[in-house]
């Protein structure tokens, strides 16, 4: 392509050298440029592309776009582009390069701490059940239509995302579906994407270790939402306190859903078990295999989704019904000794609690609760304590584990958890590093009537540590522990 069609809606600065060259492809990483490339310095978190310039152009890159003034002196036979910002650029030539994707089908984002993987995911499986062609970029996986494809990333880099996108247009899909985290948001992942509308979940403690303050993780979101068009939709969450302010600055239509309050997509709850839950959405009557109060909130999100883009409301109720959770979303074992076993992905305090009440509405004092529950290291450590703290208050017995240490030792993020915990508190916890003993101690003391909750991995196969991802599956263990 010529390198302005690629720099076009780019806040360009300065061009130097030839002003419409060919360029071959395009890149941000330094290791992958190839004669007659176009390189996009990035600063990044960890890594300043603007290093690389010098390399790059050794490798025989043709164009370097960048924001950094200080660069290495210019060469002659090559186009630079000063750009306002560069990551923002990224996102803009890569959906000009695979030819504007998102021009061609319609993108629906979901954003929040807890519930986008789920969201996402069942507004996926109810386009396709409608007999539609759709795609998923999501936590999990990433699906073109049918073809799975694995996910690196919540959100992938714009040039990924560009790509996966294209493919799903190649492919015949009319929708797709995202996951937008907050730090797709903040890094301007997204950027030059159209969006048909954006959905809120909510918002409550996580990634602090990146945003610093719950005011800058706020911001990150709602950046989202201030960037939607007037030609689509902002659906948000009115019972979250942040729900309304996602709506305050979007030039996008505004609608709002609520179990709580009266909104635009209303919920009522008539019973729980944990087959499902019996509900209610805007006056009609539904059966869903899903479980808790923050289901209904993913549910009610889809439902008011499908009907902004135009899904009639009957068919999506009757397609709601047959849906079935998300991999590693409450997803229930029973033991062959008449106990529960609850594996999910809840790794904030939030998510925790959410699920940890979703048992005790089912329960209703009939059986105990037995927690197992770890925390990631090399992230967010301030909701260590605070996840110790919510599981001990929900739960009858705690066992503190392993999740995934990374490069920090298992025992002192055990330790982090546990130092949130007063004596009293303590009494119900237990310390096993080792993970898949922790979920053998909590079979051997659960009982019939019982329910143990295994947090934190979910759907994940593997263990991280010390930058190597073992095999473990909490499922799976749980499975052969019970012989089924």
């Amino acid at each position: 392509m010529k390198l302005q069609d690629l720099l076009k809606d780019v806040e360009v600065v300065a061009i130097t050298g030839e002003e419409n060259p060919s360029v071959k492809s395009i890149c941000t990483d330094s290791r992958k440029v190839e004669d007659g490339y176009l390189f996009i310095a990035i600063k990044g978190v960890q890594v300043d592309g603007h290093n690389y310039i010098a390399d790059v152009v050794k490798s025989g890159a043709t164009v370097i776009v960048y924001d950094n003034k200080k660069i290495p002196a210019k060469e002659d036979g090559i186009t630079y582009v000063q750009v306002k910002h560069s990551a923002d650029a990224a996102g803009k030539i890569a959906t000009h390069w695979y030819g504007d994707p998102t021009s061609k089908l319609k993108l629906v984002g979901v954003t929040g701490t807890n519930g986008k993987t789920t969201t996402a995911t069942l507004l996926y499986d109810v386009f396709r059940k409608l007999g539609y062609k759709a795609g998923l970029l999501s936590t999990v996986a990433n699906y073109i239509d049918g073809e799975i494809i694995h996910a690196t990333h919540t959100t992938p880099d714009p040039l990924t995302l560009n790509e996966l996108l294209a493919k799903m247009v190649d492919a015949g899909c009319a929708y797709a579906f995202m996951e937008v985290s907050s730090h797709a948001i903040d890094q301007k992942r997204i950027s030059g994407l159209k969006y048909e509308g954006g959905i809120f979940t909510n918002l409550t403690q996580d990634h602090l270790d990146y945003h610093k303050t719950m005011a800058e993780y706020l911001k990150a979101k709602k950046a989202f939402f201030d960037q939607l068009p007037e030609s689509s939709f902002a659906l948000t969450n009115l019972d979250d306190k942040n729900g309304p302010v996602m709506l305050q600055n979007t030039k996008a239509e505004k609608y709002t859903y609520s179990v709580k309050g009266l909104a635009d997509f209303k919920a009522r709850i008539h019973e729980m078990h944990f087959d499902g839950t019996s509900i209610e959405f805007n006056g009609k009557d539904l059966e869903v295999m899903f479980v808790g109060v923050f289901n209904v909130y993913n549910l009610l999100a889809v439902y008011g989704a499908c009907v902004l883009l135009g899904q009639e409301p009957d068919k999506v109720l009757l397609t709601l019904s047959s849906l079935k959770p998300v991999a590693g979303r409450f997803e229930t074992i029973a033991s062959p000794d008449g106990y529960t076993a609850i594996v999910d992905y809840a790794h904030t305090p939030d998510a925790l609690t959410n699920v940890l009440e979703a048992i005790h509405e089912v329960l209703e004092g009939k059986g105990r609760v037995i927690t197992v529950v770890g925390c990631g290291g090399n992230r967010d450590k301030t909701k260590r304590p605070i996840m110790a703290r919510e599981a001990v208050r929900l739960s009858h017995q705690v066992i503190l584990t392993s999740d995934n240490p990374r490069f920090e030792e298992p025992q002192d993020i055990v330790n982090d958890m546990a130092n949130g915990l007063n004596n009293e508190e303590s009494r119900k916890a237990l310390q096993i590093v080792d993970r898949k003993q922790a979920i053998k101690t909590a079979c051997t003391l659960a009982q019939k009537g019982d329910v143990i909750l295994i947090a934190g991995k979910g759907h994940e196969d593997y263990q991280d540590v010390k930058g190597v991802k073992h095999h473990f599956d909490d499922r799976e263990i749980v499975k052969d522990i019970f012989g089924v």
